[in-house]
């Protein structure tokens, strides 16, 4: 546990740390032909995990890359108010609905309510203090999102997320309850409880070579559905820790399987991932693009000595 909290620590102090996965969706090679040179299970899973991926980008609240349109498929809600010993802790949250597609009248029916929690600030030490170093945070996550629960009450399943520190605390909701599901980015292996609890119904998407996922070897990643994305090989680091461009990167993955995904990518501007094949100003082809000639994805550029 020394071990754990000086690594932790350490981590930190430079950035939230994240877990190492195996780098399963290189899809340079045997996917080439497919759509965006991108293997069908990855495009599948960015369909799935895209509408959490932006949630736990919009858990920052008041950062500056924020999505301004969450598309069709998801909105906010009111949440509950952080009481000052709480947010003075560093936790933060936000409460999300996610809707299923059009009815034969256009309606839409939500099929999830989404809590997303935020992940490290750096504006001041609270988080790692109390996020990775204390467990306070923890406790706090557990006890808010039993208060959202009573606070709907409803047969709407809940589901958890959230990016670094915030994807450890969704890690924590989704080993006290098992039946909520929880997906995770870039996320912190700093968690209590057996790894093993609801690994099921856990989903992980890291960004190849982001920053600490090399002090993940220190602690136990949680079972999970585990997912390596190699979107921007020419991209430093920290860059790649961040959640936006992940979030980008999987909303425009998932577009080619998803025409909610695709309204996302058009009314937020989002740009082809650099590892994708194309110019940079690429317009994305839609669902029903079929490359007529394989799409190589680019890897990292040797730098000239």
């Amino acid at each position: 546990m020394t071990l754990r909290r000086a690594l932790a620590a350490f981590s930190l102090l430079i950035l939230s740390g994240c877990v190492t996965y195996p780098d399963i969706t290189q899809s340079r090679s045997p996917c080439r032909s497919e759509p965006g040179g991108w293997c069908a299970f990855v495009r599948d899973a960015a369909v799935d995990a895209y509408p959490f991926a932006m949630a736990a980008t919009n858990a920052y609240t008041g950062d500056d890359d924020l999505y301004g349109n969450l598309g069709p498929a998801l909105t906010q809600l009111d949440r509950l108010e952080i009481a000052e010993e709480d947010s003075e802790k560093g936790f933060g949250y936000e409460v999300f609905e996610q809707f299923g597609p059009p009815g034969d009248r256009g309606e839409r029916q939500p099929i999830a309510r989404i809590m997303a929690f935020r992940g490290t600030d750096f504006d001041g030490f609270s988080d790692i203090f109390y996020g990775t170093l204390r467990d306070d945070q923890a406790d706090i996550a557990i006890r808010y999102f039993k208060a959202e629960m009573a606070r709907w009450d409803d047969d709407v399943p809940w589901v958890v997320t959230g990016h670094s520190l915030g994807g450890a605390l969704a890690t924590e909701i989704s080993i006290k309850y098992p039946e909520v599901a929880a997906y995770m980015f870039n996320t912190s292996p700093f968690y209590r409880g057996d790894a093993m609890t609801n690994d099921t119904r856990r989903t992980v998407f890291n960004e190849r070579g982001e920053l600490l996922r090399r002090f993940s070897r220190f602690s136990e990643a949680p079972a999970a559905e585990e997912y390596v994305i190699n979107c921007a090989p020419e991209a430093g680091r920290i860059t790649k820790h961040r959640i936006r461009p992940l979030a980008d990167c999987l909303a425009w993955i998932a577009a080619y399987g998803s025409e909610d995904a695709g309204a996302v990518v058009a009314a937020n501007a989002v740009s082809k991932p650099e590892v994708e094949c194309g110019e940079a100003d690429k317009p994305h082809p839609g669902v029903s693009h079929r490359p007529l000639e394989p799409c190589v994805h680019r890897s990292r550029r040797e730098k000239d000595d």
